[in-house]
């Protein structure tokens, strides 16, 4: 089992909110993104990728006004974004970097691995959104309860295609991206229990996220036409 960092997630408490965030903050406009239906979210994307992270996109998300997720009742959304303390701070301090998702070549197989560590990552679901070039579908763990677990520092885990499909001849968001000035330099996660959360990116096979004891945070720090820039989720 091998897992990559597949994208950093920012939430916004709109896309416009985001987009203008993104431009005073990192210096560029964010590309676009898309809908997700069954999440009732949207999102503006950019590269990342660099020499430390060559397959890494920046996504910012925020609740799609006015949509209804098609999710079965009593579910939540990803990313922890129905939790009313998570939009407060968003809404009261602009957008936040909250997670990550990482890429695996077997999704079941690294929820089973998370498992043994004693960790519920939550089911696996397909999901899909309409590109510029036809449909793009993955299949993404998500809780019912909507959790990132680890204060985001644990990551959702994502495997492109739909099931049975080559991951290798899968679509990827990345494809269709032009290299936006943003790189991302490095990546750390801090937690009171850094042992736990180090046996878990061993168990999935990640590298390249540091993890160190503390406050729980997510460092992102990244080199943009603004200079160096550092992003943290501080606790939430």
């Amino acid at each position: 089992m091998t897992a990559q960092l597949d994208h950093l997630v920012v939430m916004a408490a709109s896309l416009d909110q985001g987009v203008a965030w993104c431009e005073e903050t990192l210096g560029i406009t964010p590309g676009p993104g898309g809908e997700h239906p069954l999440m009732g979210t949207h999102n503006r994307l950019f590269s990342i990728a660099g020499p430390a992270f060559p397959r890494a996109y920046f996504e910012i998300i925020a609740i799609q006004p006015g949509v209804t997720p098609t999710r079965p009742a009593g579910k939540h959304r990803w990313f922890d974004m129905d939790d009313p303390l998570l939009q407060s701070r968003v809404a009261s301090e602009g957008p936040q970097v909250i997670h990550f998702v990482a890429s695996v070549p077997g999704v079941l197989t690294a929820v089973k691995a998370l498992a043994a560590q004693g960790l519920d990552r939550g089911a696996v679901v397909q999901a899909s959104r309409q590109t510029a070039g036809g449909l793009l579908s993955w299949r993404i763990t998500v809780r019912d309860d909507g959790q990132r677990l680890f204060y985001g520092t644990l990551p959702t885990l994502i495997q492109w295609g739909e099931a049975g499909e080559d991951p290798a001849r899968a679509a990827h968001p990345l494809n269709a991206m032009p290299a936006s000035g943003v790189t991302l330099e490095a990546l750390q996660a801090r937690h009171p229990r850094p042992e736990k959360l180090q046996a878990a990116y061993a168990a999935i096979g990640l590298a390249g996220v540091g993890v160190s004891p503390g406050t729980p945070d997510l460092i992102a720090t990244l080199n943009t036409p603004r200079g160096r820039v550092t992003l943290e989720s501080k606790g939430i």
